[in-house]
């Protein structure tokens, strides 16, 4: 039908709902962002002060702790967050009953860890200060629980704004509860117990502002009906999980909790950028692509500008942090982790082709077909495991003092592993999107090629200026201004996008 008969029945033109659509996108986008830099500047003040007031070795006992909390946080959703999201219109009775789910086995996994306790501390060398420490954390299972479907209605709707403000509280209450109790000194508690106010406050925040209440039903059909979706992402989900803490596992069952301290802080300030922007484009992305999953034409056009605008935000991110984050790490943390430094390098490259993965995994979900995700899932977990063997007995090496010698031998690996798999990942995926694979390499080419310029100017300057906040300062400048320049230069439609999505326009 042409866009004037559309008209004249009363119907929205196709450019219209793309209009829309794209604009309803944008605004999902724009406030994932506000929710995920209000949350790492949150997160990052209060990460600062923990790691000036407590050692290295509480954040390995912590670490130790949440290796389990992991694997028990992702059988507790068991993927049917993603088939609700992919669901175009799920009912109250749908959400009440993955709710009632969620919650029943939440509890059926903290009483099985609560019994478990005394094994998980036999796994780390016999220290039984995991044992309190790991039941008390694993609580956060149950309140996670209850936020799960609450979000979830939010995302799906793309009204991302109260998740925003949830997440903003809920941090800002485990910020006060953290920092108090590690002045006060409670060591390694201190983590358990900002991290289990954080969950409640969140969750409170949800329930109180959502207008939600679930149906006291459930539903066995509905359940049944999620589970094609669910648990081909179960899978997946639980190969990912597996594989992005089974390192923590090893490093800390064979060279002890201080090599697990100086990774698990490497790890987690690199996540704060690799996480965020990954679950940026999941939650704003895939409702967007699964509204156009019937269209091949506008799912292919779609998947072009999604390549692009990822590639816009992540190149740069990750690129500029590796070179500036010796200076970021004497800024805040002094000479404390410099053990870190380079572990947080690897993960951050490595980090690049899990956010990628990320972005493809969802063209494909949105088609509902996990069977891919699961068939390339099991690939890079695959080329994971033959690495991890051939780099495992060396991960407990240590070369004068350097103690994490065998941890970035470990993750040398790992970045090997991953970017074998995301390159079958490419082929695989461009021809589900109606791409072809050179394209699809040439929407993320021009944005790698000006970030690895930019990196070396970066690197130039830091031979030259001394102390680290003025190093910072001068390549935190650098970094902006010349990649916003060069796009300008090139006159790049995505940052054009962007700049006048900030200002306030409708997008065309």
């Amino acid at each position: 039908m042409s866009d004037a008969a559309a008209k004249r029945r009363g119907r929205p033109r196709l450019n219209d709902v793309e209009s829309g659509l794209k604009t309803k996108t944008a605004r999902s986008v724009k406030w994932n962002v506000i929710d995920k830099v209000s949350q790492q500047l949150l997160y990052a003040v209060t990460g600062i002060v923990l790691a000036r007031l407590l050692d290295q070795e509480d954040f390995g006992l912590v670490g130790a702790v949440l290796v389990f909390q992991a694997f028990a946080s992702l059988f507790v959703d068991s993927g049917f967050s993603y088939a609700l999201i992919q669901r175009k219109s799920p009912t109250r009775l749908d959400y009440s009953t993955v709710l009632w789910f969620n919650l029943g086995v939440a509890t059926i996994i903290y009483l099985i860890l609560f019994v478990c306790a005394p094994l998980i501390a036999d796994s780390f060398q016999g220290d039984r200060r995991i044992i309190p420490l790991s039941r008390v954390m694993f609580l956060g299972f149950i309140l996670n629980a209850t936020a799960i479907v609450q979000t979830n209605r939010l995302m799906k709707r793309m009204e991302v704004r109260m998740v925003a403000v949830s997440n903003a509280v809920g941090l800002f209450a485990g910020a006060i509860v953290g920092i108090w109790l590690a002045v006060a000194g409670f060591g390694a508690w201190a983590i358990v117990w900002q991290t289990l106010s954080l969950n409640f406050t969140k969750s409170l925040v949800l329930w109180l502002t959502s207008g939600w209440t679930p149906l006291m039903k459930f539903s066995w059909d509905s359940l049944r009906s999620f589970f094609s979706v669910g648990s081909g992402m179960m899978v997946s989900s639980f190969l990912n999980v597996l594989f992005q803490n089974i390192y923590s596992f090893f490093i800390g069952n064979r060279a002890g909790l201080v090599p697990l301290g100086y990774y698990t802080q490497a790890d987690k300030w690199s996540k704060m950028g690799i996480s965020s922007l990954s679950q940026v484009l999941t939650s704003s992305f895939l409702p967007a692509l699964s509204a156009v999953q019937d269209d091949p034409e506008r799912f292919a056009r779609i998947t072009s500008k999604m390549n692009r605008f990822t590639s816009y935000l992540l190149f740069p991110a990750m690129g500029f942090l590796i070179v500036m984050a010796t200076s970021i790490f004497h800024c805040l943390f002094g000479d404390k982790w410099d053990a870190s430094i380079v572990l947080f390098q690897l993960l951050l490259i490595r980090g690049v082709f899990t956010v990628l993965t990320s972005l493809y995994n969802n063209y494909v979900i949105a088609l509902a077909r996990t069977r891919l995700v699961v068939a390339m899932e099991t690939l890079r977990d695959g080329a994971a495991l033959v690495l991890l063997l051939v780099t495992l007995p060396f991960v407990g090496m240590e070369r004068g003092e350097d103690v994490v010698f065998g941890i970035k031998l470990l993750l040398a690996g790992q970045i090997l592993a991953s970017a074998v798999s995301w390159g079958v990942m490419v082929v695989k995926t461009a021809p589900v999107s109606g791409r072809s694979v050179g394209s699809f390499l040439g929407d993320s080419l021009p944005y790698l090629v000006e970030t690895l310029a930019i990196m070396a100017l970066l690197w130039i300057e830091s031979l030259f200026i001394e102390g680290c906040w003025t190093l910072l300062l001068c390549q935190g400048l650098t970094c902006v201004v010349a990649y916003t320049a060069i796009n300008a230069l090139l006159d790049s439609v995505i940052q054009k996008e962007v700049f006048a999505f900030l200002k306030g326009k409708k997008l065309e």
